[in-house]
C-alpha cells in the first residue's frame, strides 16, 4: 500500500478520512492479506477508492476468482475521479448482494460516467466482486 502521510477525505464519499474508512480495509489487506469488508456496499466503496488510488493488488484480491483478470493497468495519466454515488444496496441472502452505483471521472476534458449494478458473493466470510451490468 502506498504511504499517505496526511489525512484526506475518503474517495468513496463517506464523511470520514480515508484512514478511518476505506484505508482501514486497504491497510488490513496490505498487512495480512485479509479481506474484511462487512458487506457488499462497503466492499464496493473500498474498490472505488482503490481505483482512485491505484491500489491494484487490492482490486485483484477482491475480484472473484471466477472473473478476476490476470492484471490491471493503473489509471491513465490525467484521469481525475470526481465522485461516487451509491444508488441501491440489496442483500439477496447471507452470501449474495447487488450494489447499484454511479462513478464519475474526467479524462482529457471529457466527463465520463459509469452506471453499474454489481454482483457480489461472500465466500469463507469474505465479500468479492463478481461482475456487473452497465446501465
Amino acid at each position: 500500500m502506498k504511504s499517505r502521510s496526511r489525512p484526506f477525505p475518503c474517495p468513496c464519499g463517506h464523511q470520514r478520512s480515508y484512514q478511518d474508512c476505506c484505508g482501514a480495509l486497504h491497510q488490513a489487506f496490505a498487512e495480512s492479506g485479509g479481506l474484511s469488508a462487512p458487506d457488499a456496499e462497503t466492499l464496493m466503496r473500498s474498490r472505488y477508492s482503490a481505483f482512485v488510488l491505484n491500489e491494484l493488488a487490492y482490486l485483484l484480491a477482491t475480484w472473484h476468482a471466477s472473473r478476476r483478470p490476470a492484471a490491471l493497468e493503473p489509471n491513465e495519466a490525467g484521469l481525475r475521479w470526481l465522485g461516487l454515488e451509491v444508488k441501491k444496496h440489496l442483500q439477496q441472502d447471507d452470501n449474495h448482494a447487488t450494489v447499484e452505483f454511479v462513478a464519475r471521472s474526467k479524462l482529457g476534458g471529457r466527463a465520463q460516467r459509469l452506471h453499474e449494478t454489481s454482483r457480489f458473493v461472500r465466500e469463507d466470510g469474505a465479500w468479492f466482486y463478481v461482475d456487473g451490468d452497465m446501465s
